[in-house]
């Protein structure tokens, strides 16, 4: 079963077990809601949790869940993830994609030939950059904007490019 992160319990926040969230999805809003099921990913077998209340403080967001009230119940959650199930993700209008999706994507030019692998997104501000790992070269590193990113194809398992001028120096 595939499980996406969404969050990071980074502490407990008072004695009745509430954990602070760092948030690691562009859907917090809709994730974070009461009544919502969450996966705690352990290291030997994930635990569902259904969330029962909801603050937001600043960036982080402050949960608790069904059946741990208790600030020892919680406490040997800190560090660990929570995720979704594939099932729950959001559908994306068309030309926007998951992560999940673009990582491992081969990568061509306008003329196919193979530039490398999409091996890391990174999020750094107005738009993401894509690290592209190449045979005997240095990495790329390509802008996720409409000028360089022509066609994505999920079921080919590939993206075509236009290399703009200074992209690869």
């Amino acid at each position: 079963m595939s499980f996406y992160e969404v969050g990071q319990i980074i502490n407990t926040h008072g004695i009745h077990g509430e954990v602070k969230i760092k948030v690691i999805t562009d859907f917090a809003d809709e994730r974070f809601q009461k009544g919502k099921l969450l996966y705690l990913l352990r290291p030997d077998k994930e635990l569902a949790l259904k969330i029962i209340t909801v603050r937001r403080v600043k960036q982080f967001y402050l949960l608790s869940f069904e059946n741990y009230q208790d600030i020892n119940l919680v406490e040997k959650f800190k560090g660990l993830k929570l995720a979704i199930k594939e099932e729950q993700q959001q559908k994306l209008t068309d030309n926007n994609f998951y992560h999940h999706q673009i990582i491992g994507l081969k990568v061509f030019d306008e003329e196919l030939n193979e530039i490398g692998i999409v091996s890391e997104i990174l999020s750094p501000g107005a738009n993401d950059v894509w690290i592209i790992k190449r045979a005997g070269r240095k990495e790329l590193l390509l802008p996720a904007i409409h000028d360089v990113v022509k066609k994505v194809d999920i079921a080919s398992g590939s993206i075509i490019v236009d290399l703009l001028d200074g992209l690869d120096d």
